[in-house]
């Protein structure tokens, strides 16, 4: 819903900032595919592996996914391969077709490079996943760097992650925005010296917006963008 307000709109003045980091999953792309596809999907075929009945995966599941969360394994496909003995990314290429790009983030990401911002992707994906997703959606081009936490040794939601990212860029916490849709992640980002940290209020088209406690937020990249480079559809 583009034309939604934001619940606590940002106040950025782009002259201070100077890179520009981004979520993939959940922020730029929508997170109804990564929903359906552990929640929906997975259980489907596992219970059929192992002679479940639907819900019954799914508990067994959603039960080893909360054990892993803010850790690598968490989005590692070749970890999950071995622990549910099926082939995730081979999985993840059968429903592929739902993958989707946020409204008004190419738009975004083309201004903000434009505007000589050192634009990186900042993500906890493990490269199959990425791999996939940037075949899908051809958005990698628009990014100065592609930046994984499994490359770093370090999960988003460590502020370790933060400080191991200076290995690969340069980049001044104080003069960065990162936009996310965990809060967890912003959280630590904050706790680093990242000073401005919004909150992808709206990660999935599937379900209702949800407000942050803590920090400012958008439903759509459009809220970001200076006015003048809005795109105002044709009455």
């Amino acid at each position: 819903m583009d034309d939604e307000q934001p619940i606590h709109p940002p106040v950025i003045d782009w002259r201070v900032i100077s890179t520009v980091l981004l979520d993939m999953d959940g922020t730029l792309l929508d997170r109804h595919f990564d929903d359906y596809f552990w929640e929906q999907y997975v259980p489907v075929v596992y219970a059929r592996k192992h002679r479940l009945t639907v819900p019954q995966a799914r508990t067994r599941l959603l039960r080893l996914y909360r054990a892993k969360e803010r850790t690598l394994e968490w989005t590692d496909l070749d970890y999950w391969s071995a622990t549910l003995g099926l082939d995730i990314p081979a999985l993840k290429l059968h429903v592929e077709h739902l993958i989707a790009v946020h409204p008004h983030v190419p738009e975004f990401l083309a201004w903000a490079r434009t505007a000589g911002k050192q634009v990186v992707m900042v993500t906890n994906a493990h490269h199959k996943t990425l791999e996939i997703k940037m075949e899908r959606t051809a958005l990698a081009g628009y990014f100065d760097r592609i930046v994984r936490s499994h490359e770093l040794g370090a999960p988003k939601e460590d502020p370790d992650f933060w400080r191991r990212l200076h290995q690969v860029i340069d980049y001044d916490a104080a003069g960065s925005l990162l936009a996310d849709d965990t809060e967890a992640v912003l959280e630590s980002a904050s706790k680093y010296g990242i000073r401005h940290c919004i909150h992808i209020a709206r990660p999935s088209s599937a379900l209702p917006p949800k407000p942050s406690s803590r920090f400012p937020a958008i439903h759509s990249f459009r809220e970001l963008l200076p006015r003048q480079h809005v795109n105002i559809p044709a009455p």
